[in-house]
């Protein structure tokens, strides 16, 4: 959602100016204002740091924006020539001010067959990150294109109007963004509108104005956004028609209108986001010049965001915990003490998690026990058996001795824990191993429990059945589109391998992906949460199992070493990191 203030032409208002969020600017010594041919009270007063730092646009005014007004780099080259190289920067100029003016720093005059060409660097704000990203010019006179990190992001035609790019994905992430804009202008040389503008002033013709000479302005916005509004009054009925153009509008969004006058509302409306909505203002106090009565409208666009997430007690929680294999070094299959294996558990929960993939093992009655002592989610596998398939291939075609036993097992299982409340999914088959009937053992397991979901097939293959759709990506992470009655779930991502002298079942080991040492270990692993909680926003996923709780023989993809003796991870850290809360993590963007 999104609250945006604008100003109603037959009932003013006075918008509500956003807080600035600046960005990182290349503040290069040397830069002095020009002396003007006759100067204002205020010339003294422009720099580097306050160059027009008002809300460019107070009609339509977003709660956040950062200015990139102030200084940049320019250099004039004929107009055939391509982007400056790094020597080739002819200085600094002050944004929005145009080239011929004192306040740019340049003062100097061009001609229509040169171009005019800016450069800077910007950093997004972390916060943004989910967003798109649009890019604003206020005014460039006339000719503009422009390139974000080498990429052509646009380009526009006219010098009074403003104009706008997404630039979303020229972004890099994580790092200072280059912007270079090219402007050419013909001036009086061409046919385009210039007003007085001439590159010979005198009389009632005068001086020109070259490049930018509006405010430039970065704004986050949601894919779906509100991009222009209309406003018509309706002055002998004391009302006004809102009408709003909606980016990438979905069929249930919703836009949410209020009149306030000072701080008391006064007219309110709601609507689909396509409707034109007329709010009635109750003894209009009109505008004129002698009583300009301002009015303030807000209006609110309200996405509904339709899409399929686990919920738990009828409530969304995002699912986050590791892949458990359930083996020890010294009792291969059985903890060595009750101690032990609830050490696990509570390392686990110590670290933030919610949840664990029992993988393709049953434990004891009492590790289930602790789990729901603990508050520990549980996704059950059954272990798998028989022969594997490929991606793509059908499932297989068990004997009837192989059937009859995976069943009888699969029910075993199902009826044995069926009470422990941290049980919340089964999972039949793991990556196609052993996978036959997929459709036949769904509703197999549902007819023996209809309190749990099913995962069909955690990884692959894909048999359209089941409550969720199931990735495997390494080291990811990624994410499957939500369906229609299925959840989307990363079944298994990471596997960042680091062995640890002395605590290592064999020389030879392996990870998905190797880490140089433990400062490496933990910028990758947090990378990986990052991406992870983007996905749960966008496409919308519901849970993740990262590989895996400890080292396993010649595995090294453990959070801890196979002995229990290391934990691989900062403890300290990892709640904020498993929680989504890694903006408060110092460091962390």
């Amino acid at each position: 959602m999104r609250w945006t203030c604008f100003i109603l032409p037959f009932i003013p208002i006075v918008a509500v100016l956003a807080v600035a969020l600046a960005p990182a600017q290349e503040v290069a010594g040397g830069w002095h204002q020009a002396t003007p041919p006759l100067a204002t009270r205020w010339s003294a007063a422009v720099g580097p740091d306050n160059a027009r730092p008002e809300y460019p646009n107070p009609a339509m005014a977003r709660t956040a924006w950062s200015p990139l007004n102030g200084l940049w780099q320019y250099a004039i080259r004929p107009r055939g020539a391509d982007v400056p190289a790094a020597g080739e920067w002819a200085g600094d100029i002050l944004v929005p001010y145009p080239l011929e003016s004192a306040l740019s720093g340049v003062q100097r005059a061009i001609s229509e067959t040169d171009r005019l060409w800016y450069s800077r660097t910007f950093t997004v704000p972390p916060e943004w990150r989910r967003q798109r990203i649009l890019l604003h010019f206020e005014a460039v006179d006339w000719q503009t294109q422009v390139w974000i990190n080498g990429v052509e992001v646009g380009s526009h035609e006219g010098g009074y109007d403003p104009f706008e790019f997404d630039i979303t994905a020229a972004l890099k992430s994580g790092e200072k963004q280059r912007l270079v804009v090219a402007v050419w202008d013909p001036t009086d040389t061409g046919t385009q509108p210039r007003g007085k503008q001439v590159l010979h002033p005198g009389g009632i013709f005068y001086t020109p104005c070259t490049g930018i000479w509006g405010s430039v302005w970065l704004e986050p916005v949601p894919e779906t956004h509100i991009r222009e509004l209309r406003l018509i009054p309706d002055a002998a009925q004391g009302a006004v028609t809102v009408r709003c153009l909606i980016e990438k509008p979905g069929p249930q969004d919703r836009l949410v209108v209020q009149a306030t006058d000072g701080e008391s509302a006064v007219a309110s409306g709601e609507g689909a986001a396509g409707a034109a909505l007329r709010l009635q203002i109750p003894a209009p106090r009109l505008w004129s010049p002698n009583a300009p009565h301002l009015y303030s409208l807000r209006i609110q666009l309200l996405r509904q965001n339709k899409v399929v997430r686990l919920l738990l007690n009828g409530a969304p929680l995002f699912q986050a915990g590791p892949l458990d294999q359930g083996f020890w070094p010294d009792g291969i299959y059985t903890a060595p003490t009750e101690a032990a294996m609830i050490y696990d558990l509570e390392v686990l929960k110590r670290m933030g998690f919610n949840m664990l993939r029992k993988h393709v093992k049953v434990e004891p009655r009492r590790f289930y026990y602790q789990c729901d002592r603990l508050g520990l989610l549980v996704w059950q596998d059954m272990p798998s058996g028989d022969r594997s398939i490929e991606p793509g291939e059908p499932d297989i075609t068990r004997t009837p001795e192989s059937a009859r036993q995976y069943y009888l097992e699969l029910e075993r299982m199902i009826t044995t824990h069926f009470n422990h409340p941290s049980i919340v999914m089964w999972v039949p088959f793991n990556e196609g191993w052993g996978q036959f009937e997929s459709a036949k053992v769904v509703e197999f397991i549902r007819g023996l429990d209809s309190t749990r979901l099913v995962n069909h097939a955690s990884g692959w293959a894909e048999r359209g059945v089941g409550d969720v759709v199931d990735w495997h990506r390494y080291p990811g992470p990624d994410a499957p589109q939500p369906e229609a009655k299925r959840a989307a779930v990363l079944g298994e991502f990471g596997g960042l391998g680091l062995p640890t002298a002395g605590h290592m079942w064999a020389e030879k080991n392996w990870g998905y992906q190797k880490m140089a040492d433990r400062e490496d270990l933990h910028r990758r692993y947090e990378e990986l949460w990052k991406k992870v909680w983007e996905l749960q926003e966008k496409p919308g996923l519901s849970a993740a199992v990262y590989t895996q709780t400890t080292d396993v023989e010649t595995e090294a993809n453990g959070l801890m070493t196979y002995d229990r003796a290391v934990i691989k991870q900062d403890t300290t850290r990892a709640p904020l990191i498993h929680s989504g809360r890694l903006s408060a993590l110092p460091g962390v963007k």
